[in-house]
Order: C-alpha cells, then sequence, then structure tokens
C-alpha cells in the first residue's frame, strides 16, 4: 500500500526531472520518477532530437535507466508529470502508447500490480491508473510465454 506522502515525493521527483527535459522543439517537458521496491526512486525526462523519430519519453529513459541498474524487476510505481513550457494552464497528461507498453513489460516482468501516478505540474491533481486500464488487452512477456522474473 502506498501512502500519500510515498505518492506526493514520487511525483515531486517526476517534477523535478521534468525541468530537466530537452523539449526544444514540441515545447512539451515531461518528466517521470519510478520508485523501486527499496523505495529508492529512479528519475527520467522527455530527450527530444531534430529528427523527431529519435526522441524519447521520460517513462521510457526512467525505465531504461532501472533497467540498466538490474532493478527491472523492482519496479514498485510511476509518476509522470508533463505539460506546455511556460504555460499558464495545467493539464493532466497519460503515458503515451509506447510508454504504456514499456510499462506493461516492466509489471509482467516483476509479476505485481504497478501505480501509475499521473500529476499536472504543480502536483496540485494526481490521478492513479493500472496498467491493465491505461492499456488494455497488453500484449507482454506472458503471451511468449515468459514468467515473471525471479529475485534471489
Amino acid at each position: 500500500m502506498t501512502d500519500k506522502t510515498q505518492i506526493a515525493t514520487l511525483v515531486a521527483a517526476a517534477r523535478g526531472a521534468m525541468a530537466n527535459a530537452h523539449a526544444p522543439y514540441s515545447r512539451f517537458a515531461v518528466g517521470a520518477a519510478v520508485r523501486l521496491t527499496d523505495g529508492s526512486i529512479v528519475t527520467g525526462c522527455n530527450f527530444e532530437n531534430a529528427s523527431y523519430g529519435l526522441s524519447l519519453c521520460a517513462e521510457t529513459v526512467a525505465l531504461a535507466t532501472v533497467n540498466a541498474q538490474g532493478r527491472f524487476a523492482d519496479v514498485a510505481a510511476i509518476a509522470v508529470v508533463g505539460g506546455a513550457m511556460d504555460a499558464a494552464d495545467e493539464a493532466l497528461v497519460t503515458p503515451c502508447g509506447r510508454c504504456r507498453q514499456v510499462m506493461n513489460e516492466a509489471e509482467q516482468m516483476a509479476g505485481r500490480p504497478i501505480a501509475i501516478y499521473c500529476a499536472t505540474p504543480s502536483g496540485s491533481i494526481v490521478s492513479e491508473h493500472r496498467i491493465a486500464d491505461l492499456l488494455p488487452h497488453a500484449f507482454g512477456p506472458a503471451d511468449l510465454g515468459m514468467a515473471p522474473t525471479q529475485r534471489d
């Protein structure tokens, strides 16, 4: 069970990562924070490229960083914060389809539900989602006969 303090800390980490977004083309900054089972937090931000197709989403950057640390099966929760740079209005954003697929991979490899928290840039509004709700009928490791990663 995640308490409000843990959620607020995770959202604050995503907000901090959002400040580092490299988004000169879209001017839409996104930050993500991944809480691992031991309570540690790994962040990522979107990283655009002039060729557009090579741009990376914040959620994917954060999850790839977690994987590079050998901790992909330890993902417990993810927070996503995003919005137009220098905009007065705030909107609640949810992960794109690609990121939802990557999150589904993390959840299936972890073998447990992962909470997804989407927040406005100020953090004043936070909504909680489940991957199955964000990506119904997802294709993932289980469809290929892979079991969750087992930790010793």
